[in-house]
């Protein structure tokens, strides 16, 4: 998180008309990460949660992952064991299912639900859906534009060339548009987790109820995020029409 502060007739903040060195934009940024702090602190506490309630039928992580990827006719996904806690991720690239120690060898209802989850990313891969490939589609150019958006957009900002401060907006709306994507991504894997572990008996309907909060949680995770970027672009769009405003031909 880059803040920028810069200088006009005296005092900082282009955008946000501010005085003796108080820049209202600032506000938004407050905002965005107090948002993504809440749904990261509910995920944690959650998952804490639910991490302590065995599920009825002892299954760990990583055999209850083996279980739904070959009950949706998947057996081509490896499943690999690694470090952390909450790294879960499904690599299409290499067709390979990675989970965390607190989820591999456990065998809590949370554990299932996020392994679960996970195999819901494989399912969409295997079927070709839409939102996810178009995700893999945005991640060079999310890449690309999480990293120069900032650093062009101060650039224009220091030099009042508008042409600067148009690129980094729209660099950074790139990397917006990736998280945007994503949210109908992880929802979709989660009701694929669901559907499957329903089907196939895994979990009690008690356990099913813990598990859709455990994943709802996880998914406001992604919401926050995309709230908070959303605060940023607005606030480079301020900052940028203020230049404008100040700028002297």
């Amino acid at each position: 998180m880059f803040l920028l502060t810069s200088y006009s007739n005296g005092f900082y903040g282009y955008g946000g008309r501010g005085y003796y060195g108080f820049d209202w934009t600032y506000l938004l940024v407050l905002i965005g990460l107090g948002i993504t702090l809440i749904a990261s602190a509910m995920v944690k506490s959650t998952y804490a949660r639910y991490s302590k309630e065995r599920s009825a039928i002892g299954l760990t992580g990583a055999m209850a992952a083996e279980k739904v990827l070959h009950a949706s006719g998947i057996y081509d996904v490896g499943i690999e064991r690694i470090s952390g806690s909450l790294t879960d991720h499904y690599d299409p690239r290499t067709k390979t299912l990675r989970l965390s120690d607190s989820t591999y060898g456990s065998n809590s209802v949370a554990a299932i639900c996020v392994a679960a989850h996970e195999c819901g990313h494989a399912i969409q891969d295997q079927v070709h859906y839409g939102p996810l490939v178009l995700r893999g589609t945005l991640v060079p150019a999310a890449n690309f534009g999480s990293q120069l958006a900032w650093p062009v957009f101060f650039a224009g900002l220091i030099f009042s060339l508008r042409p600067l401060l148009t690129i980094g907006i729209i660099l950074f709306s790139l990397a917006v548009l990736f998280q945007l994507v994503t949210l109908p991504v992880e929802f979709d894997a989660s009701a694929r987790a669901l559907k499957v572990l329903k089907s196939t008996h895994m979990l009690g309907d008690s356990e099913l109820q813990a598990g859709r909060k455990v994943l709802g949680a996880a998914a406001m995770t992604y919401v926050a995020s995309l709230a908070s970027s959303v605060l940023q672009l607005a606030r480079l769009i301020i900052l940028a029409r203020g230049r404008g405003g100040n700028r002297r031909d």
